[in-house]
């Protein structure tokens, strides 16, 4: 294989998600309730279609996010105050389940079956449990709208029609309406944590009010969080631009709740915030500020291909703590992107050594060894990803072309062959099927 198989676009595009397609039941319905509002959407997904889209679109998501905190007493408070808050919504019944990323940036963000997740970079920020059940509360509310899965309804229908499918047809019996609704799976994590509406934002703000005050929280907690986001994003805008991206903010927003806490919840307001609990709870991460701090700031580099700057903020952040996955990520992340190798390989595997049980160091490693032609450890790595996140595609191609080069063509052969259920266009696919057919398993 020519070197130009490992050239740094194939090695980025190894880095992206590429979440594997999600074969749905056909269901194509023009409109369905919406369980929290009363009113009526578009919608082409079940309840049972929105929780099988986030068991598969979620771990991607946390992994793009650095993987789950390793702290469980932080996990544990976080999942506590979200389910309190999610047995009081609207849709109590959903598999709701919450847990702080190992990401820098301001953020957090729900999947249509209720995985919740918020971000070490917002956790610094909020100042009590209030806030923190407004936050939870704001995305339980997104679930209970049927939000996501709104976006999803959408981006699938643009899909079919792009395309040229026929909505109409297919509802008749005249095309396979399966195919259709097969692309959901195929719009990724993306699609389902899109830019939400200003009414989307509007309707998951009152929701997120009316559960922390059924849990008994102040709605000044509401109040509290609104104005963290609004001075963050005039002082730290890089830092938060992912928040604001998917949950637009506005003035309106702040004086909305403000209206709301002092009007339809006024009686609420003697409800506690319990600052010295959120406090007790957060401290490990708080104490991680200066951490997070260099992350953003190398994070935003990056995004300006800064290289040095983002090197020396991810530099920073190991010399803070040494032994941090996301900032081993980061700066192997750095290093590769200017095709340094060897740097790259060294840091992400000190992430994988670190963090095993998260997949992201792991395709760092098995990308840098492919390069180098460690296709043992290449192997290895990429394997371990594939256990913890099965199906992608590209990942399947470079197992098999690990073991080729490892002389186990039997083995090799499985992999291209599954590699090429998924794919039968391109160079890789051309090498994979040329391998089939020269060790006699394709005509």
């Amino acid at each position: 294989m020519k070197r130009s198989r490992f050239d740094r676009r194939h090695l980025l595009r190894l880095l992206g998600l590429g979440a594997s397609s999600l074969a749905v039941a056909p269901l194509l319905s023009s409109c369905a309730l919406n369980p929290a509002t009363g009113s009526r959407h578009l919608m082409m997904l079940s309840e049972d279609e929105e929780i099988s889209l986030d068991r598969q679109q979620s771990p991607q998501q946390f992994s793009s996010d650095y993987g789950k905190v390793r702290d469980q007493g932080l996990n544990a408070y976080l999942d506590g105050v979200g389910k309190s808050l999610a047995t009081r919504s609207h849709r109590p019944h959903m598999p709701y389940s919450f847990r702080a990323v190992n990401a820098a940036y301001i953020n957090a963000y729900a999947f249509p079956g209720g995985s919740i997740a918020a971000t070490r970079g917002i956790l610094v920020e909020m100042e009590n449990e209030a806030e923190l059940a407004a936050l939870l509360g704001h995305e339980i509310g997104h679930v209970n709208a049927r939000h996501s899965a709104q976006q999803a309804s959408k981006s699938l229908l643009a899909s079919i029609f792009v395309s040229g499918a026929s909505l109409a047809s297919s509802v008749a019996g005249l095309g396979a309406a399966s195919d259709l609704v097969q692309g959901v799976g195929k719009l990724g994590a993306g699609a389902l944590l899109a830019r939400y509406s200003r009414d989307n934002e509007r309707e998951a703000d009152a929701l997120g009010m009316e559960y922390l005050t059924r849990a008994g929280y102040s709605p000044e907690g509401m109040v509290g969080l609104m104005r963290m986001l609004q001075k963050n994003g005039r002082s730290r805008a890089s830092a938060i631009e992912m928040m604001f991206a998917t949950h637009p903010m506005s003035d309106e927003r702040l004086t909305n709740v403000q209206t709301a806490a002092t009007t339809t919840f006024r009686d609420r307001q003697g409800l506690p915030l319990h600052r010295e609990r959120y406090l007790d709870h957060t401290a490990g991460v708080r104490a991680q500020r200066p951490l997070l701090t260099a992350l953003q700031k190398g994070s935003e580099a990056m995004g300006k291909k800064q290289w040095a700057g983002a090197e020396e903020q991810f530099n920073e952040a190991i010399r803070l703590q040494e032994d941090d996955y996301a900032a081993q990520v980061m700066l192997a992340k750095c290093h590769l992107a200017q095709d340094r190798r060897d740097e790259a390989e060294r840091h992400a595997l000190r992430a994988a050594a670190l963090y095993p049980e998260e997949a992201q160091a792991h395709v760092l490693v098995g990308v840098t060894s492919l390069a180098a032609k460690k296709f043992a450890q290449a192997h290895e790595h990429l394997a371990a990803y594939d256990r913890l996140l099965p199906g992608n595609q590209e990942v399947l191609f470079f197992l098999g072309y690990s073991l080729e080069h490892m002389d186990r063509k039997e083995e090799a052969a499985r992999k291209y062959a599954a590699y090429l259920q998924k794919q039968r266009q391109g160079e890789q696919a051309q090498h994979a099927a040329s391998r089939l057919k020269e060790w006699g398993y394709a005509k």
